[in-house]
């Protein structure tokens, strides 16, 4: 895909090299395959899940930017969900937003180092808390769980659990 050039400008704007902040952060920076699973609560099911996982940093190394892109079945590529994770260094966290527009999903947390991984709390747009976990941050892999709370954070459930491997 040729870009032109005021795409190409932006595109230069935002992306930028790595940064000291967002430590947590910082490994997965680069391409994942990622595999797993979604709770359907429609339906009661769990459905399986699969798309490609983009991290890079972007606002002068200050804030990683995420993309979860599918592969249709015509071989198309197609963008779903964009995080964005910027580093707040006076409070030690990290601030994230998430949006998905087709699942009507859309989401802000505060991020913070949890038992050797990254715990982000927040609440759905629905007002429910959740608690996204990335459990297991390697070189070459992770491991991440979706929880949600039906009764304002007395009890969690698993809503999602994903593997991610390093493609890039």
């Amino acid at each position: 895909m040729e870009l032109d050039a005021a795409t190409s400008q932006f595109v230069e704007a935002l992306l930028a090299e790595g940064h000291h902040s967002l430590r947590n952060f910082r490994k997965l920076v680069g391409s994942w395959h990622v595999t797993g699973r979604r709770f359907d609560e429609a339906t009661g099911e769990w459905m399986p899940r699969e798309f490609e996982y983009l991290v890079t940093w972007v606002l002068e190394g200050r804030a990683i930017q995420d993309l979860e892109v599918v592969t249709l079945p015509d071989g198309t590529r197609r963008t779903v969900a964009i995080g964005l994770r910027v580093a707040d260094p006076q409070a030690g966290i990290a601030r994230v937003s998430f949006f998905a527009p087709d699942a009507n999903e859309y989401t802000s947390m505060i991020a913070s180092t949890w038992r050797g991984g990254v715990r982000q709390d927040g609440s759905r747009n629905d007002g429910r808390p959740i608690r996204w976990n990335f459990t297991d941050i390697r070189d070459d892999s992770y491991d991440w769980e979706g929880w949600v709370s039906d009764d304002e954070g007395a009890t969690w459930r698993l809503a999602e659990e994903l593997h991610g491997q390093r493609i890039a």
